[in-house]
């Protein structure tokens, strides 16, 4: 079976990316702890690559970048509030181009043909999320590899999101339901850490939209 590495944040866009590839590939998931608010989503994640069988799964310490985006952003600053709704405070500087840069390294010593992270068309305001920047991405670490690819020592990557293939997150939402079931509910969107989905910050709204859009029931416990 062709290997996949999958961006597994432990939220629903990741998990439910895990869902939907499981039966194609052979799956490595590879997590981010990079000074983020929500460290809770790292617990969830190591939850879900058992639960979804995930042949290996890294947790990768990149808290470094914490200090480096300094207050540039809600999500790794201490002074900044998180909005209700889009603002792009919440967009970390090229956050997944860091996160899909280590992620294809490991693909390609792992031969995977495959890196996956969860955008989806949802995602339309962050600009790393689009699949004109995954394609120019891949483009440039398959450049980087070319004489490897060449000899046949290295494969040939394709990085791929939802997005690419015109994926919104009630569609990934109704996959991952489908694979495991009630066990959706306890994936980690807020953008906080508390014992509970805020039910306030624009992920946690998202979260709410995509379930209703999706028809089912969501079970997952908010404080507001």
């Amino acid at each position: 079976m062709k290997k996949a590495v999958v961006v597994f944040s432990g939220g629903i866009d990741s998990v439910c990316l895990a869902s939907y590839l499981k039966s194609k590939y052979e799956l490595y998931g590879i997590s981010f702890s990079y000074g983020q608010k929500a460290n809770r989503e790292i617990s969830a994640a190591k939850s879900f690559a058992k639960k979804l069988g995930i042949k290996q799964h890294k947790i990768v310490d990149i808290s470094f970048m914490k200090q480096l985006y300094g207050d540039s952003n809600v999500l790794t600053s201490a002074k900044r509030s998180i909005p209700s709704k889009f603002d792009y405070s919440i967009v970390v500087p090229i956050r997944n181009a860091v996160f899909l840069s280590i992620a294809s390294a490991w693909a390609f010593t792992l031969n995977a043909s495959l890196v996956a992270y969860g955008a989806h068309t949802g995602d339309k305001n962050y600009p790393d999320c689009r699949p004109n920047f995954a394609k120019k991405l891949e483009s440039s670490f398959n450049q980087g590899e070319i004489d490897g690819i060449k000899s046949g020592l290295r494969k040939n990557i394709e990085i791929w999101s939802p997005y690419k293939k015109g994926l919104s997150k009630s569609d990934l939402l109704k996959v991952g339901y489908k694979t495991i079931g009630d066990s959706i509910f306890k994936t980690w969107s807020c953008y906080s850490s508390g014992k509970y989905h805020c039910g306030l910050c624009e992920s946690c709204n998202n979260r709410k939209n995509a379930f209703e859009k999706s028809g089912i029931q969501d079970k997952t416990k908010y404080l507001k």
